[in-house]
């Protein structure tokens, strides 16, 4: 992800000497992503993640660490938290560095799978529904702080800097999401994030999750819109049926759909649509500042939302 705040390979030594990992091989600031600082990270145990949290506070961090520790101890396929053992931070999960609050995960093998077809969205939906069916027993939890309340705020806060035709959609849309009732339909640890660069294949096929730092509590099915947002849109930003219904078929191999969310998925649809706009609206009209910066096109969220609208399809 994006580099806010640098870290020189004798910053990163000195944290290291919190762990039990050996000393720095290799640092390298990774380009891609828009909310942490993040570095490649190699010693003589191995290959990790090093992460300057820019945004998320330190209490909250204990959430989105536990999850991963608590996923991969139960087999998902995700980064591992490392343990610190400095004589007075035994067994913590984050440190600071750099004024920032600061973890080391394990480092997934693979790459991101940028053209997927039916059968990789068959398979991440699968992938989904495990994270899904995992998540049940884990005893934390996380209030969505982009949901409702968040997108109403953002759209008075940037509306002085959107179009009058941006405004318009967003104003309209928030109207349509606070009539929507999904209280009764299941809820449960979400990703939230789930798009094709935080899923990393390795050489055998095998999918592995990354990048849990939007997870929280929500509706499971807010969770795979989310992911079909990006898994299952072509590049006019139109939903490519195909490959959404194979999405949500490999879910349903794990987790079958109940009979209200059948009904709400077209609003879901476009719930994360307009999530997904109106924070990459923030990106590009609040942005940090930093090194080898990277944001996404707000504009494609924008047609989507539209496309979703104009074209609502319940599930199969």
């Amino acid at each position: 992800m994006s580099v806010f705040t640098p870290v020189t390979k004798d910053e990163a030594q000195a944290f290291l000497a919190q762990y039990a990992l050996g000393d720095v091989d290799s640092l390298e600031g990774i380009a891609a992503g828009v909310e942490n600082s993040n570095f490649f990270l190699t010693t003589p145990t191995g290959e990790y993640v090093l992460t300057l949290f820019e945004k998320l506070t330190i209490e909250d961090l204990p959430f989105y660490l536990r999850l991963m520790e608590y996923l991969a101890k139960n087999d998902f396929n995700c980064p591992r938290p490392q343990v610190r053992f400095a004589p007075s931070h035994v067994n913590e999960l984050f440190g600071i560095l750099n004024g920032r609050p600061a973890a080391i995960v394990s480092r997934l093998a693979g790459e991101p799978l940028l053209d997927p077809d039916t059968s990789d969205c068959f398979a991440v939906g699968q992938l989904l529904a495990e994270m899904h069916e995992i998540g049940v027993d884990f005893d934390m939890g996380m209030k969505n702080w982009r949901g409702r309340e968040w997108r109403e705020a953002f759209a008075a806060h940037a509306a002085a800097k959107l179009s009058a035709q941006e405004n318009a959609l967003i104003a309209s849309e928030n109207v349509y999401q606070a009539k929507i009732h999904d209280t009764d339909i299941p809820l449960g640890i979400i990703h939230g994030d789930l798009f094709r660069d935080n899923i990393l294949w390795d050489g055998e096929g095998r999918p592995g999750v990354i990048d849990f730092y939007f997870a929280c509590d929500d509706s499971l099915l807010y969770d795979v819109a989310i992911t079909a947002n990006d898994w299952c849109t072509r590049a006019d930003a139109t939903l490519d049926l195909p490959r959404c219904n194979a999405l949500l078929e490999g879910y349903q191999e794990v987790r079958a759909f109940e009979d209200n969310e059948h009904a709400l998925w077209p609003a879901m649809l476009r719930r994360a649509a307009l999530r997904t706009w109106l924070g990459r609206l923030g990106y590009v009209h609040f942005p940090q500042e930093g090194e080898l910066t990277h944001s996404k096109d707000h504009g494609f969220s924008e047609r989507l939302l539209r496309h979703h609208i104009e074209h609502a399809r319940p599930i199969r």
